[in-house]
């Protein structure tokens, strides 16, 4: 085996290498099995349903006129399916005629949409019956528009209830219940105009309006506070509502113990401390949190008073709560535990930032604006003061509860937003990790790991673009009096404090990404309890008081992913945001107690049980001179490349455009003397979507992702020619949502799998002579909102991606990078 502390080199990086090529993919097929019915008696229900909303319609564009509102006349209506029968929900928009579908939601097997339609509209459903009761316009497959009216059940106005998308057991059910409304709306034309005619309308029903608004491409979200027997009374509200949800309550934060380590170990820790100074060109990690106190003696040389900011100057700079304070040391240093106990010196080659997103309390229950909005705003105030920094924003703040299950809420979207820098339209770029939320309760610690399984990440760590990071732990040596206790996780094991995405429907992403040391539990007979011996250590916020003080679960796990990344971006500084997010989760392993709790004990795992490891443990822990080295027996190369997914030609519909194919330097003689030896593939596909958050439906035009990239690999004894044939099948498959078995069954987590979100990764292992035959990959595009919404005129964009690769022959001590670096005409450096 190559000793790897004496053969670090550095990884081999690619630009604007890969070939792109155009689509030829074949033209759709297939056929739906849909009921039929009785046409003339379901036929006369759906045109007497219709024909009972007229006086219905009427009465409401009235009172929008007594109101003094002069456009946008209409009414909401309900659509609902029959029992386990899809209903072809987008049949039922018709923008020309300004029909908006506003909301797709599943109650058991029943599938509700929720329509706007104009004044004068209903007309258009009317034809469609009478055209279905006609048997005259007959089509070859039956009844005309049957595809669609054979699916619908009932046809209603819509309620409250008709634009409630959250969660059913978060509904408000008493008229006299106040809330906080998280209000979507459509845009219609005049974003700005229809928020201020909605504000007008909240105003003058005596609802509370909170500061700021979110813009996504088709919503615009705001908070309103008021009783759901206002909400209910307000006919002309809720017809200018897409959906209603419950807006989010953020966690408390944990109370620190004090430590028994006197302050003679910081000193003498300082002496060792080697930081980079204040206006170097060097990373930030920029804190989103409570504040920083930074006379804290190991934090003041990493961060200036100008580099700290707040979201409302009314709450001061400082950390009171003392949780931000403590991350940042986490952030700077890693566990302190570790650092105190070397006597080397040690070299920090990144700074800190902090915006103090929360107050003292860490919970903003009471506090009326958008966390979206004031995310939003918490990013804007260290890039407006150094725009040209390389940073990772990091939070560790997240809501109460779990109840989002992995749909993308405001929160979320916008931290999507962000992350692709959706203003300037992919220009700059942002890495965001974020803590996956805690399970905090000690009676659900005692059902480790059942726990951990059906507590769901928290909003808004589903974001696709974020780094989302869970907690493990190898801390289990309980030095407290308590030899009655035992702690609750395995060295190595899922932290019991960590959240999943195991109860997640099957098509949101795999989250978390990863998971770092966020401590362990302690259990007897008797319950559950947190103790200091097996959490991390770090700075305390008030230094004239002690200086040392406890960090754990998530929260902590996040802040030393965010310092792996700083780390990564001051040794390869020109690497994109994707890049090093890929990079992290590239390095990642799963340790054998995450093995033994979630995968079989015997015979090789299923790709449905790998992927259960991964909504639980993310792609395991990841590790830093993975992530930044190369070995001879073990090479990463990355390529940082750009494609245009779709293209739209004058009269036509977009359609898919490029992908881009990767020709590898594998050092084939090396390989192929190898023979059976086993080696490994990692392939890593990281980059950033534009996200358009509605209720509208997961797989439909009205997808949340602006576009999805998709990668493969060229299988042994398939020619180029072959290679291509079978990417346009699969981009076309994909595009429609098709269902194909796997047949390329040596990846353990497979492409029916691994393509979920934005971010995907998957293993391959076998012989090396195999191997040896896989020397492309393909890149290639599949569907988003960007080509089936063309009205948004998305569909000419370019996107970045980065493609990771690495390959291993772990069990033997073979040089498969100097082949490579001869081939591409670089010198080796050992570093």
């Amino acid at each position: 085996m190559v000793d790897r502390e004496q053969n670090n080199r550095r990884h081999f990086i690619f630009q604007n290498s890969a070939q792109a090529e155009g689509f030829t993919s074949p033209g759709r097929g297939g056929s739906n099995d849909l009921p039929t019915r009785d046409r003339h008696a379901h036929g006369n229900m759906l045109l007497s349903k219709l024909q009972q909303l007229n006086p219905v319609l009427r009465n409401a564009v009235e009172q929008q006129r007594q109101a003094g509102i002069d456009e946008g006349f209409g009414l909401q209506i309900e659509f609902a399916s029959f029992p386990t029968v899809e209903l072809a929900f987008e049949s039922l928009a018709r923008e020309r005629s300004g029909i908006e579908l506003r909301n797709v939601r599943q109650q058991g097997n029943i599938t509700f949409a929720t329509v706007f339609v104009p004044d004068g509209k209903l007309t258009v459903f009317e034809k469609w019956i009478l055209a279905y009761l006609d048997e005259s316009k007959d089509k070859k497959n039956g009844p005309a528009h049957s595809q669609l009216l054979n699916t619908i059940a009932d046809i209603r106005a819509a309620t409250l209830q008709a634009l409630w998308t959250d969660a059913l057991e978060s509904i408000p059910t008493a008229d006299d219940e106040h809330l906080w409304w998280e209000v979507w709306l459509p845009t219609r034309g005049d974003r700005l105009g229809l928020v201020e005619q909605f504000k007008a309308m909240a105003t003058e029903l005596n609802f509370r309006i909170a500061a700021g608004e979110l813009y996504f491409p088709e919503r615009s979200v705001l908070l309103l506070y008021g009783s759901v027997g206002q909400m209910k009374r307000s006919m002309m509200m809720l017809n200018c509502i897409a959906e209603l949800r419950r807006a989010k309550e953020t966690a408390e934060f944990f109370d620190s113990l004090p430590p028994s380590e006197q302050s003679e170990w910081v000193d003498e820790l300082n002496e060792r401390l080697e930081i980079v100074e204040n206006g170097s060109d060097v990373p930030y990690v920029c804190l989103l949190d409570t504040g920083v106190n930074n006379g804290h003696p190991l934090l003041q040389r990493a961060i200036t008073e100008e580099d700290k900011h707040s979201v409302d100057p009314n709450w001061g700079l400082d950390d009171v709560g003392g949780h931000g304070t403590g991350l940042a040391g986490l952030a700077l240093l890693g566990n302190l535990t570790d650092a105190l106990s070397q006597q080397t010196s040690i070299s920090v080659s990144h700074r800190l930032e902090s915006v103090k997103l929360l107050p003292k309390d860490g919970a903003n229950s009471s506090d009326s604006q958008l966390h979206g909005y004031l995310m939003t705003e918490a990013v804007a105030r260290p890039t407006v003061t150094a725009p040209h920094r390389k940073r990772v924003f990091s939070m560790a703040i997240t809501a109460k509860d779990n109840r989002d299950r992995g749909r993308p809420s405001a929160w979320s979207a916008t931290i999507d937003r962000l992350a692709y820098d959706a203003d300037e339209q992919g220009e700059t770029p942002k890495l965001f990790v974020i803590s996956a939320g805690n399970i905090n309760d000690p009676n659900a610690w005692m059902e480790y790991p059942n726990s951990n399984s059906s507590d769901g990440i928290h909003d808004p760590a589903q974001a696709w673009n974020a780094l989302t990071v869970g907690a493990m732990t190898d801390l289990v040596n309980i030095q407290e009096d308590a030899r009655h206790y035992t702690p609750i996780a395995e060295a190595g094991g899922l932290s019991p404090f960590s959240t999943t995405s195991q109860t997640w429907q099957a098509h949101w992403p795999l989250k978390p990404d990863v998971v770092f040391e966020g401590g362990n539990v302690a259990k007897d007979g008797l319950g559950a309890a947190w103790m200091p011996s097996l959490s991390l250590l770090t700075t305390h916020a008030s230094p004239s008081e002690r200086l040392l003080t406890t960090s754990n679960a998530t929260s902590a796990a996040s802040a030393l992913c965010a310092r792996m990344a700083a780390q990564l971006m001051a040794n390869y500084p020109d690497l994109w945001p994707e890049s090093i997010r890929g990079l992290i989760v590239h390095s990642a392993e799963w340790t054998a107690a995450m093995k033994s709790l979630f995968l079989p004990a015997r015979g090789t795992p299923t790709k449905a049980q790998m992927t259960h490891l991964v909504r639980h443990c993310g792609f395991g822990e990841p590790d830093l001179e993975r992530a930044l080295w190369s070995a001879g027996n073990s090479l990463t190369m990355i390529c940082e490349e750009t494609l245009q997914p779709f293209k739209r030609e004058p009269g036509k519909d977009a359609q898919l455009r490029d992908m881009n194919l990767h020709r590898l330097p594998w050092p084939l003689d090396e390989l192929e003397v190898l023979g059976n030896t086993q080696v490994a593939m990692r392939v890593t596909l990281s980059y950033f979507i534009e996200p358009n958050p509605s209720a509208r439906g997961v797989t439909s035009r009205y997808c949340y992702e602006s576009h999805g990239l998709r990668f493969d690999v060229k299988r042994p004894l398939e020619s180029e020619e072959q290679f291509r044939a079978r990417i346009n099948a699969a981009a076309r498959d994909d595009d429609e949502r098709a269902n194909r078995n796997d047949n390329d069954p040596d990846w353990i987590i497979g492409k029916m799998n691994r393509h979920k979100g934005s971010l995907h990764a998957d293993i391959w292992r076998g012989s090396a002579a195999e191997l040896a035959s896989r020397g492309a990959i393909a890149i290639y595009p599949a569907r988003g909102w960007w080509k089936t919404r063309p009205v948004l005129e998305r569909y000419n964009q370019r996107v970045r991606y980065s493609l990771i690769v690495s390959i291993s022959a772990p069990s033997v001590d073979v040089d498969l990078y100097t082949p490579i670096a001869n081939q591409i005409g670089i010198p080796v450096v050992i570093e």
